[in-house]
């Protein structure tokens, strides 16, 4: 069956997002497992990395919500499924799962969603528009938090008749390793951002926007420099404004009214996040609305470094509480403060002991192999 069964992916962008990656891994898993991989999308950066050889990449506009362009997508999908004979389409956003739904309808083919967030729904309009991820016959959480998350908001729209399950995000732990990991490229990165060795340096990537707490660990680091002395340490804000000028304009602000223009770094985007993680001490996951994984709590886990998070959405399942990181309150920058200075005053041996647990439990539950051998898995039992 494995030689015959052939999969279409489709996702609005590929971009670095942990949809993408995951989307990105699982084509070329595939492949290798004697499956034919297909993929649909309308660009992004990730794409130029495709292998060719093992991944059939087709260009189509499924990153609009145009509903013209939806149906536009569902006939054009219609053929592609046609013409190449797919077994299974597998949409991971909720534009292109209409077109996807549509499509799968017309050519009778089996359909898989994942549903990757909690989505915006406050109106019923809105949560009709998101039930599409749950109009499958095969429905995957990414996350405990968000398999309750639906339980929770998106009951009616469940059909007991079609399976419903987690398959746990992954993240490739060969790549974020940090034995991996050489001098040059730590000195090239510490150049760029124009660090000095020394001091220590305190991480917090994602995208600029206020639920991911980038205020909230702003006023944390004010707070430690109360207690500890200014400039202790250095803090990196890792992540693209994506367009969001006001909100980095206020970030910025913020920066000049508790004085941490030479503490603080700006950083728009970092290719090679590995090395970020290396030259870290400590990262922060300081969302003030739940994760629907959490990625960045996996990768610096990975990585063998302390992780203080929010203690909500994603990262209470892939956090162990004083074992292989640290959570703390969400939205209070009094206990982020408290917590980032309890983990500056820890042991080498601590530290390094949290780390190599940390590594363990990604490595046990959240490595790309076991998402990919999982969904590969349930993939089978559909057609069958």
């Amino acid at each position: 069956m494995s030689s015959k069964l052939k999969i279409l992916q489709v996702i609005p962008s590929l971009g670095y997002g942990g949809a993408e990656t995951g989307c990105f891994d699982l084509a070329h898993y595939l492949n290798e497992q004697d499956c034919s991989s297909y993929l649909v999308t309308s660009g992004g950066e990730l794409l130029k990395y495709v292998n060719r050889k093992k991944v059939k990449v087709i260009r189509l506009p499924v990153h609009s919500k145009n509903p013209i362009l939806i149906l536009i997508n569902t006939f054009f999908l219609s053929l592609i499924i046609l013409f190449f004979n797919i077994s299974i389409v597998h949409a991971r956003s909720r534009a292109p799962a209409w077109s996807c739904y549509f499509a799968t309808k017309l050519t009778r083919r089996k359909f898989v969603t994942t549903f990757h967030g909690t989505y915006n729904f406050s109106s019923s309009v809105k949560k009709f528009y998101n039930s599409v991820m749950l109009k499958s016959d095969l429905i995957i959480a990414g996350s405990n938090f968000i398999f309750s998350h639906i339980n929770s908001n998106y009951l009616k729209y469940l059909n007991p008749n079609k399976k419903f399950l987690v398959i746990f995000r992954g993240i490739n732990t060969d790549y974020f390793d940090s034995s991996t990991i050489i001098d040059t490229d730590e000195d090239k990165l510490l150049k760029k951002w124009e660090i000095k060795r020394g001091k220590k340096i305190i991480l917090m990537p994602g995208r600029l926007t206020e639920w991911k707490g980038q205020e909230l660990f702003l006023e944390a680091i004010n707070i430690v420099n109360r207690e500890l002395g200014h400039e202790a340490f250095y803090g990196v804000i890792l992540g693209s404004d994506q367009g969001r000028k006001i909100y980095k304009k206020k970030l910025m602000r913020l920066v000049e009214q508790y004085r941490l223009n030479n503490q603080i770094r700006f950083v728009e985007e970092c290719k090679k996040m590995p090395v970020a993680y290396k030259i870290s001490n400590i990262v922060i996951s300081a969302s003030i609305e739940p994760e629907a994984f959490g990625r960045i709590s996996v990768e610096a886990q990975s990585m063998e470094k302390p992780i203080i998070a929010s203690n909500i959405g994603g990262s209470n399942e892939t956090i162990i509480d004083n074992k292989t990181g640290i959570l703390f309150e969400s939205g209070n920058a009094e206990a982020l403060s408290k917590k980032i200075i309890e983990v500056l005053q820890l042991d080498e041996a601590t530290i390094k002991s949290m780390g190599i647990e940390g590594r363990k439990n990604v490595v046990k539950k959240f490595n790309i192999e076991k998402m990919c051998f999982s969904t590969y898995s349930e993939y089978k039992k559909l057609v069958n």
